[in-house]
């Protein structure tokens, strides 16, 4: 089963765990999951209210490129 997920955030949380900081990946593209592995970087110019998609190279996809909205037989 496949499933997509979606990530808003561009960039990890940082959490204290005793002395030490963990950033923990909210991109949800880190290869070192759940640790930010700074993949997040790729994302600083996405625009806002678009959906993306990463391939496993991770090259970027707009999600509306991928599957563009059906016309409408009623438009002009």
């Amino acid at each position: 089963m496949s499933r997509l997920v979606r990530h808003d955030a561009k960039g990890p949380a940082l959490i204290q765990v005793g002395e030490k900081v963990v950033a923990v990946c909210q991109c949800g593209l880190s290869k070192n999951k759940p640790f930010c592995d700074g993949s997040h970087k790729k994302t600083q110019d996405e625009a806002e209210h678009q959906t993306y998609m990463y391939d496993a190279e991770g090259n970027r996809v707009r999600v509306d490129d991928l599957f563009p909205a059906p016309k409408s037989k009623y438009t002009a």
